[in-house]
């Protein structure tokens, strides 16, 4: 891409070759097992401030990671130095470490006959060709059209446009190899709005796995800069309950806390607010919950999992309760279950609405606030208890009054998702959890 494709990029046989050539030299140690990851990723980014190149930045990072078993005992070590003497260092030093290690009855491969055996085109690979100096331009583009949407857009924090692409391949010793390409494309901005000695910030941004599906940069600016506006005279509310609306993409976060609960990792070291869950009913009955690996140009699309896993479409939640848990080879063997293919994380929640857009869901509630941002980290995966710093938009009759600022939402994540009165179908596509505004019917909101 640019002046990044004049650097050798390493291709999807370059890769499985490597992989071979290290799972080899790990069988020539007498290792039971071995695993090896190879990846290569290439990029630039680009971000203007004030008219001006603020950063210019080209990644070009390769390199290799093995993971051996010995008698239950693992051993690993990686290498950005993908010469076949510093691979071969690197596979001995895992094998070296795995005698160091204590043994773990759950420790090893995914089993033989869940490797997947057709790695199906997902089209994920769209290589954005773009050269420096547009990128350049395009950032400035967006930030111009930030900043002159309203006299009161008076500060800039920047744009950035970014493109990247991967490829990866995958092996182990019972015989899986496999590779694919990805590419993750962007463009942001964030700016400042200032009315009577006030200053609010907000950003908007497009992620995409083909440029071709990015939103424009004139739109992105605008955006940005529309909601910065909408924050100026912001109030404090005093202490009241009340219906929460989060925008889409608040939403996924707050869905995203109860797949975090059911990861096998949270279930077997009993750290989760839902622990032993499966089978209860966790959300309302019009609530599922998706898994959809293979979605086309998907941000968390995989034909198989970080273990060779082939992944599935399967439901997480069906009407309202809770199918089973977050699975990898390891962490179902803990459990006593099997992996779900999930090795390395979900691929593509699909929440469906079962409502309008957020306009709608706000006429909904009625009366109640929209929360537009949220600060802080401030759950406990453990009991559940949520309360987050929260920015929004006030909501009285089905219509915006005015911006809130320096409020608290808080409640029991458990007690909340049985709460949620309302999904929307404007669904956020551009990350891993796809989902719409969510109405919860009531939480503590603490003001004044």
């Amino acid at each position: 891409m640019g002046e990044v494709a004049a650097t050798h990029s390493l291709g999807r046989r370059e890769l499985e070759q490597l992989v071979q050539q290290a799972l080899e030299e790990a069988r020539g140690h007498g290792v039971d097992q071995a695993e090896v990851a190879a990846t290569h990723d290439t990029g630039l980014s680009a971000t203007a401030r004030l008219g001006d190149v603020e950063n210019l930045e080209y990644t070009n990072d390769r390199g290799i990671g093995i993971t051996v078993y010995s008698g239950h005992r693992k051993g690993s070590a990686s290498t950005s130095d993908i010469s076949p003497a510093a691979v071969s260092e690197a596979v001995a030093k895992a094998c070296t470490f795995a005698t160091y290690t204590a043994a773990d009855e759950h420790a090893g491969l995914a089993d033989p006959e869940m490797m997947c055996t057709d790695i199906v085109d997902l089209d994920l690979d769209h290589p954005w060709p773009i050269e420096s100096t547009a990128a350049i331009d395009l950032a400035v583009a967006c930030e111009d059209a930030g900043l002159r949407f309203d006299p009161r857009i008076t500060n800039s924090e920047g744009a950035t446009v970014s493109t990247n692409r991967g490829v990866r391949a995958y092996g182990n010793t019972h015989g899986f190899i496999g590779s694919y390409a990805k590419s993750s494309h962007s463009i942001s901005c964030v700016v400042l709005g200032t009315a009577d000695g006030e200053m609010q910030r907000d950003y908007y941004y497009s992620v995409a796995r083909d440029p071709a599906d990015l939103e424009a940069a004139r739109h992105i600016g605008e955006t940005a800069a529309r909601r910065a506006v909408n924050r100026l005279g912001a109030r404090k509310i005093k202490t009241t309950r009340a219906p929460v609306l989060f925008i889409p993409e608040l939403a996924r976060g707050f869905l995203g806390h109860a797949i975090g609960a059911i990861a096998g990792s949270a279930q077997y070291r009993r750290a989760s607010f839902l622990l032993g869950a499966a089978g209860e009913k966790i959300f309302p009955d019009f609530v599922q919950i998706e898994e959809r690996p293979h979605l086309p140009k998907g941000m968390a699309s995989a034909p198989y999992d970080a273990e060779g896993v082939a992944t599935y479409d399967r439901d997480i939640v069906t009407d309202g309760v809770l199918q089973g848990y977050v699975l990898s080879s390891y962490s179902a063997r803990r459990l006593g279950l099997k992996t779900t293919a999930n090795a390395g994380g979900t691929q593509n929640i699909v929440v469906p609405g079962n409502a309008g857009d957020l306009k709608s869901l706000a006429q909904q509630m009625g009366t109640g606030l929209i929360v537009e941002e949220l600060i802080g980290q401030g759950v406990n995966a453990v009991t559940g208890d949520y309360s987050r710093g929260a920015v929004g938009q006030w909501v009285e009759n089905g219509e915006i009054q005015y911006p809130v600022h320096e409020v608290t939402i808080a409640g029991n994540l458990r007690a909340l998702f049985g709460r949620i009165g309302a999904i929307g179908n404007d669904q956020d596509t551009r990350g891993g959890i796809r989902c719409g505004s969510l109405l919860v019917e009531e939480m503590t909101i603490a003001g004044s």
